[in-house]
Order: structure tokens, then C-alpha cells, then sequence
């Protein structure tokens, strides 16, 4: 039973040091981005681990340049994302992230410039209709759990225009947007019977 799709905001972070050649830069003369960008990656899991809660952060993608093995990376860019069905979380670890740069930059002797780039409002489940799943689920005897959902759902558009609610059902090993993902028969189908449950549910309401 969905509680509501968490909230997401996104961040390109640009680290600027000096390419120079590895083998005639000494390590004190260095500006190395990428030893920058490193620590930028290790503070995004700091942050998100910095609280409790189901919040998370990500670095998902990095470009180092020259990307040459001979010399020391004068340019990396990264993006950084964090989740929550707390949007006000979700700000607090975006400005956490931004001082952490901050920090990062002056140890490292580089320039770091986060860019915020996009937030994709959260959406919270409709109440009714969650109580409405967990008794059309009692009905037909299967047992449930509420989560929310950390990937984003047409149903966040829906949520603006009326009562939204969303059934999960299980996949082995709990994988996801992956080719490994799997979800058995037996379970969709259950699925698909919680929501004509639910349905009838909410139509004799």
C-alpha cells in the first residue's frame, strides 16, 4: 500500500582544478578534481545518511576530463539527487550538499559550483484509498505493508487532479528497474485482484 511517491531533486555539481601531467606534478602542487569529485560522492552518502528516515542520495553519473591516464583530471562534472516524501527534507540535504562543496572546494584548492537543476514534486496517497486497498487486500486474505514509492508515477500528475492511491506487488529479491527484475504470477495476479477489490470497495462507499 503506497504511501505517497517521494519528492526528488536533482543537481549538477561542476568540479574545476588544474589537468596538468601525472608524472611532473607533485602531489603537494596538485589540483585534482577528481579527488575533489571523490570526496563530493562520499559526502552525498554522508548526508543521506546523516538522519533518520527512508531519504536517500545518489551520484549517478560522472564525467572526468581529459579522462587520459597520464594526466591529473582538471574537470569533472557529476550529478547528485536526493529522494524523500518530505520535501523539506529533501531541501535540507540539497543545502547540505552545497556547503559540504563549499568545504570540499577550499581543502582540495579547486572550484566546485552546484547547480540545482530540476525537483520533481512528491505526491501523498489519498487516506481512503489506502484503507480501502488494505480491505480489499483482508478480504481476500493476503497480508500488507506500506512503503513509499522512491521512483516516480504518473500518479503524481493524477494526485493534482484527484484522489490517488497505488498497489505494489512484490519482486524476488526486492529488484528493481533492472533486467534482473521479476515479479512471479501468482503475486500479479493477486495484484490484480486487490485492485478489482478495491474498486468495488470504493464504488459501494
Amino acid at each position: 500500500v503506497v504511501e505517497g511517491i517521494v519528492t526528488i531533486d536533482d543537481y549538477d555539481v561542476h568540479v574545476r582544478g588544474f589537468g596538468n601531467h601525472a608524472g611532473t606534478t607533485p602531489m603537494a602542487d596538485r589540483r585534482d578534481a577528481l579527488v575533489a569529485a571523490s570526496q563530493v560522492v562520499l559526502a552525498v552518502q554522508q548526508i543521506a545518511n546523516s538522519e533518520p528516515g527512508a531519504q536517500v542520495g545518489t551520484v549517478g553519473q560522472m564525467t572526468v576530463k581529459p579522462n587520459a591516464p597520464n594526466v591529473v583530471p582538471g574537470d569533472v562534472e557529476v550529478t547528485v539527487e536526493f529522494r524523500d516524501l518530505d520535501g523539506a527534507k529533501v531541501a535540507r540535504l540539497g543545502a547540505a550538499l552545497k556547503q559540504g562543496c563549499a568545504e570540499i572546494a577550499k581543502a582540495t584548492n579547486t572550484e566546485i559550483e552546484v547547480k540545482f537543476t530540476s525537483r520533481h514534486e512528491g505526491a501523498r496517497a489519498t487516506p481512503s484509498i489506502q484503507a480501502a486497498i488494505e480491505k480489499a487486500a483482508t478480504s481476500l486474505s493476503l497480508r500488507t505493508m506500506r512503503l513509499p514509492s522512491g521512483a516516480g508515477h504518473d500518479a503524481q500528475a493524477i494526485a493534482t487532479l484527484g484522489p490517488m492511491g497505488m498497489i505494489f506487488v512484490p519482486s524476488v529479491a526486492g529488484i528493481s528497474h533492472s533486467p534482473r527484475e521479476l515479479s512471479r504470477w501468482n503475486d500479479i495476479a493477486q495484484g490484480a485482484d486487490v485492485l478489482m477489490a478495491t474498486i468495488l470497495e470504493l464504488d459501494a462507499s
